[in-house]
């Protein structure tokens, strides 16, 4: 089960006319972080030492290595997750009523813990026998066929279902109930999708350029290895053991655009592109990621690995992540913590010596990612590299959609472009490769005069919200409407003349990626002006994102939410120049 083969499927390609973009010798430095955790640690060898082995096919903790460990590895050790969906397990759970799964310990943890590894999350605390179902779309890219079918399941949901971009180019469902599962998943097969691996101690969504392919200043186009990232970890959707039992969630982009649309600072690797002697590939960023109770931007390794090793390298990094990731407390299980345990240079050597080649070659200094780069607008029509078409960024009010919406997009997407659409991490959407002639009409389509602007408001469109305690039970705030509702209002009280990113989360976890907006909320319990309980949120300000990347740091505890509105208006007259209105009317 440890080695197996992986073909690669080339991303499908639009029937248009093409133009190479040509090369222009710039000078380039590198957009990342410069700090670092130690760089020289000492380390026992017996450290070193790989904590897991594989038994059977699957990956299991070593009996030396299991003192102190926490409840959701315990759970691992009872039973590999994986197995629901690689011996049919699931098959089995989808027969049994819920009342009979609730009883044993072993399928209540298979319906709460296990299920996740097929990408089903069951909403115990507000949907009781419902999931959410989060898939693997690497890049973001999906087609009309896909969208269709995903429309097709939450519609029989009626208003229990809906679906959600998420900040991971992705899309998540709502409503599924688990009889369904198998067929589900069969009908996702069909149409070239899968959920598989997709939550808990897994590689997330491979994210990429949402303009790969089609952007006239690319530099690199970035679908060939998102997909082929995606088809690794998964083993092309049969499941692959040899990276199902991680310490903890770990997080991949590549990078193509000089705007960063990626967020390579905040995921565990990011593939920076740079040239090395004639030939082309990526330095390296590891350890970037959001907690409940750590936020740290990923560091460069001082490694660069050409475009023919971005899987074996992927692979290593891996592997000294599942061999030697610490796996008690789980606030301290992501990568980083390892980083910070051995030293940039120990984990960089254990990285190194399970390359094929036993070695990494050092960064190296054409960076091919232009630092002084302004971030575009993706939202409304923007030109391609190919001539006569455009493509069109629309907004999508903090990601949510209805089945009756999927099916408009794939309508539009048939109509106007070539039946496929991109995810963003801002939760938009992009329509690609129309035709200029067929703009107007596309403008003109009442989804996007009514629903899904190209040409949103300038506080909407920088809007970002997680799911919240509406479906989340571990979110202590509702956040998507709320979100709308405050920044509504917002708008009415002061005019703002520069995008200002607003992100809302409903809980520490930061699914929202607070710590990236310009202005942040996070869910919390506050007190109201009479000292009783409410819903409140921690305020950040000053996160960046784009070639001076920086994380927003808190500042202000527990305001309770009826009173954001004030507060927001004041942060954006104080810090981001906003006007109020009733001097602008005066003004004029």
């Amino acid at each position: 089960m440890s080695s197996f083969s992986v073909r690669f499927f080339a991303p499908q390609q639009p029937l248009l006319p093409s133009t190479a973009s040509s090369f222009k010798p710039k000078t380039w430095v590198m957009a990342a972080p410069t700090t670092a955790p130690a760089t020289s640690v000492d380390v026992d060898g017996e450290r070193l030492e790989p904590r897991v082995e594989e038994r059977e096919g699957y990956f299991v903790l070593k009996e030396k290595f299991r003192d102190g460990i926490n409840p959701q590895e315990k759970i691992k050790i009872e039973k590999d997750p994986l197995k629901l969906f690689m011996e049919a397990g699931i098959d089995e759970l989808a027969k049994m009523s819920f009342e009979d799964l609730d009883k044993a310990k072993a399928t209540k943890d298979d319906i709460d813990v296990r299920l996740k590894w097929l990408g089903l999350f069951h909403r115990r605390k507000h949907q009781y026998g419902r999931f959410m179902m989060r898939l693997k779309l690497p890049n973001g890219v999906t087609r009309s066929a896909q969208t269709r079918y995903l429309a097709s399941v939450i519609r029989k949901y009626g208003k229990e279902g809906c679906a959600d971009v998420t900040t991971r180019q992705n899309w998540q469902i709502r409503g599924v109930v688990l009889p369904d599962v198998p067929e589900i998943l069969k009908g996702l097969d069909e149409v070239g999708l899968t959920s598989l691996q997709s939550g808990m101690d897994n590689v997330r969504n491979p994210v990429g350029n949402p303009l790969a392919g089609i952007d006239p200043e690319e530099i690199v186009d970035t679908r060939p290895y998102t997909n082929l990232l995606s088809q690794f970890i998964t083993a092309n959707s049969r499941g692959n053991p040899a990276f199902a039992n991680l310490p903890r969630k770990w997080n991949v982009c590549v990078v193509g655009s000089h705007d960063l649309y990626e967020h390579p600072h905040i995921n565990d690797l990011a593939y920076m592109p740079a040239t090395k002697n004639g030939r082309f590939g990526f330095n390296l960023l590891v350890g970037g990621f959001f907690s409940a109770k750590r936020c740290d931007e990923a560091i460069p390794l001082d490694a660069w690995v050409s475009a023919d090793d971005v899987i074996p390298l992927c692979k290593a990094v891996l592997e000294a992540y599942r061999d030697l990731g610490y796996r008690g407390n789980r606030q301290k299980t992501r990568m980083m913590w390892l980083i910070d345990e051995l030293g940039i240079e120990v984990f960089r050597s254990e990285v190194a010596k399970r390359m094929p080649q036993k070695e990494l070659e050092r960064a190296s200094d054409e960076d091919l990612v232009q630092k002084q780069w302004e971030r575009r607008d993706y939202l409304g029509v923007h030109p391609q590299k190919q001539e006569g078409f455009s493509y069109i960024g629309i907004h999508i009010p903090v990601g949510r959609v209805q089945a009756d919406d999927m099916d408009e997009l794939a309508r539009l997407a048939d109509t106007y472009g070539s039946g496929e659409f991109r995810l963003t991490v801002e939760q938009n959407i992009i329509i690609p490769n129309v035709e200029n002639s067929k703009l107007e009409a596309l403008l003109n389509e009442p989804l996007l005069k009514d629903r899904f602007s190209p040409q949103p408001s300038i506080l909407m469109k920088g809007l970002v919200a997680c799911t919240g305690n509406q479906f989340c039970g571990q979110a202590i705030i509702e956040t998507k409407a709320r979100a709308l509702k405050v920044t509504e209002e917002v708008e009415r009280l002061v005019s703002v003349s520069r995008p200002v990113r607003m992100h809302w989360t409903g809980c520490p976890n930061t699914c929202g990626q607070v710590q990236v907006a310009d202005i942040g909320f996070m869910g919390c319990m506050a007190r109201d002006e009479n000292g009783k309980p409410c819903e409140g949120a921690d305020i950040f300000l000053g996160g960046r994102i784009g070639s001076d990347s920086h994380l927003g740091e808190l500042y202000k505890k527990g305001v309770p939410c009826k009173n954001l509105v004030p507060v927001v208006a004041d942060i954006l007259v104080e810090h981001f120049g906003a006007v109020p209105r009733q001097r602008e009317e005066g003004e004029d």
